[in-house]
């Protein structure tokens, strides 16, 4: 299969070679010498004789530059075993292949058809074969100038469009095989402003400066050498004033279509950074349909974080929930203290993006319950010491659980929280014996929240403590068992609740 690619894109490549020279040097440099040179029968033979020589040799020389230049792309796509350094080299290079075409043209196409050309019409001037002034070698020369410029620039566009089935190939090559993408990312090999500069000064220059090579050879023809200088002197002027404008020009073109590139630009970047906002839809071309289309995929990005979000929510909801309704005595205590959690991170001036990742570690904090076994979790009585340890063990084999949740980033800033709520502010805590500020800042904060709730919450061996009695043995536990910043914190906000509604003092 990637073998007919490879092959396609030679047969493409020597198509467009074809219409390119056909049209440059054929069709204007052709042009070109039987229209303004007064040629006899037997030399308009000999300048079809050396035209044809010329366009022989310098097809030798491009054939041999050309067979290196398509040798990398024939690596990967005919033979086997290339590596995914090989495939990222060919996928460069075959970005590089229109300006390596340019170069082509430029080098043994120019070399090789005007060198044997000039040889030949100064053999045929000495041989007396052709009747013209050896001044007219040097206006060739430079007209073959002109034409390969013309061929480059018709070859350079027709390339662009070549590659373009040879690079979809390598990249699916590459991750068939290696498993790896190809990409240049994000390099800039060719400018859209040099493409334009080039491309406007060429096609502004290029029929003026022809034009008045052709009418310099007329003015030889007639003889009306006196006229020589006012010619060129208004050639010039007129070549400058071309150049001028296809600069001006190819200016304003590129900011017009800069612009929006840059607005989609900045959009992705944004996009990437997770900040959806639709581009602005300030143009009226078709790059209205393409802000169009870039502002519904950001709206369908909106859409799709909303959903994901929400499913999200929902899955820290009912892992809660299922990990609650193994306890009737304890049902609703992760979501109680979810909320004692950012109520305190709240007092905390914590941003929002952090209360949205406590409250979803404080729902979770004690999911490693679900792998302690029934007989202990749900004993009646006082347990055992092995029994506590296994029940010791849940902040670990929570950490474990949403270690194994993917995508890992969905998880990763709430399992430090999940792992250490069970740990003391003196470092006599568990599992890891952190202490102070070496706690991670969830922890601290779950810690408080947990230890209130499940201070008041009934339970088969007995009934819940009243709010103020549990109150003080926050207070007296401040710098040993919690954080006493956090203690203060729950403190205040829940003497502000009594203030605002006085409740009873059990609950």
């Amino acid at each position: 299969m990637y073998q007919n690619v490879y092959y396609n894109f030679v047969r493409q490549l020597l198509l467009n070679y074809l219409i390119g020279s056909s049209i440059a040097v054929l069709g204007v440099g052709g042009i070109l010498i039987f229209s303004t040179l007064d040629l006899s029968f037997l030399e308009t033979h000999v300048m079809f004789f050396i035209l044809f020589t010329s366009a022989l040799v310098m097809g030798i020389c491009e054939y041999v530059v050309f067979k290196r230049h398509v040798k990398v792309i024939r690596k990967i796509l005919c033979a086997s075993g290339p590596t995914y350094l090989d495939c990222q080299h060919a996928f460069i290079h075959t970005h590089r292949f229109p300006m390596l075409t340019v170069k082509r043209i430029l080098g043994p196409h120019f070399l090789g058809l005007s060198i044997p050309a000039i040889s030949l019409v100064l053999l045929c001037i000495h041989l007396e074969w052709l009747e013209m002034p050896p001044n007219y070698v040097l206006y060739a020369t430079i007209g073959a100038l002109l034409i390969a410029g013309m061929h480059a620039f018709i070859e350079y566009f027709l390339t662009t469009r070549a590659i373009q089935p040879v690079l979809a190939s390598l990249q699916e090559f590459s991750r068939n095989v290696h498993r790896q993408a190809l990409s240049l990312e994000g390099d800039v090999l060719v400018s859209i402003r040099t493409k334009f500069l080039l491309s406007a000064l060429f096609i502004g220059i290029f029929p003026v400066l022809l034009f008045s090579l052709a009418t310099q050879v007329r003015l030889d023809e007639l003889h009306l050498e006196a006229y020589f200088p006012d010619f060129w002197n208004w050639a010039i002027i007129i070549l400058l004033v071309a150049a001028a404008f296809s600069s001006f020009g190819a200016f304003l073109l590129f900011r017009d279509i800069i612009q929006p590139i840059n607005t989609l630009l900045k959009g992705m970047k944004d996009v990437k950074e997770n900040q959806l906002v639709p581009a602005k839809e300030l143009y009226g071309d078709e790059f209205s349909n393409v802000i169009g289309g870039f502002n519904s995929m950001v709206q369908g990005l909106k859409e799709r974080n909303e959903t994901n979000r929400l499913l999200l929510e929902s899955f820290y909801q009912t892992l809660s929930t299922a990990l609650d309704a193994r306890d009737p005595y304890t049902a609703g205590h992760s979501l109680r203290v979810s909320e004692f959690s950012v109520l305190i991170g709240r007092r905390a001036n914590l941003p929002m993006e952090q209360l949205k990742h406590l409250k979803n570690t404080a729902l979770l904090h004690d999911i490693g319950k679900i792998g302690v076994r029934d007989d202990v979790l749900l004993k009646d009585g006082k347990l055992t010491d092995e029994e506590f340890e296994q029940i010791k063990l849940h902040p670990v084999l929570g950490a474990n659980i949403l270690e194994q949740v993917l995508p890992k980033e969905a998880m990763a800033k709430l399992i430090p929280g999940v792992r250490s709520h069970h740990e003391r502010f003196d470092g006599y805590g568990y599992p890891d014996r952190l202490s102070g500020t070496e706690i991670p800042l969830f922890g601290r904060i779950i810690a408080v929240a947990d230890a209130f709730d499940a201070m008041t919450s009934d339970r088969p061996y007995r009934k819940g403590m009243s709010i103020s009695r549990a109150l003080s043995i926050l207070q007296s536990g401040k710098g040993t068992q919690w954080d006493p910043q956090f203690v203060d914190f729950f403190l205040a906000i829940m003497k502000e609740r009594e203030e605002k509604a006085p409740i009873a003092s059990s609950i």
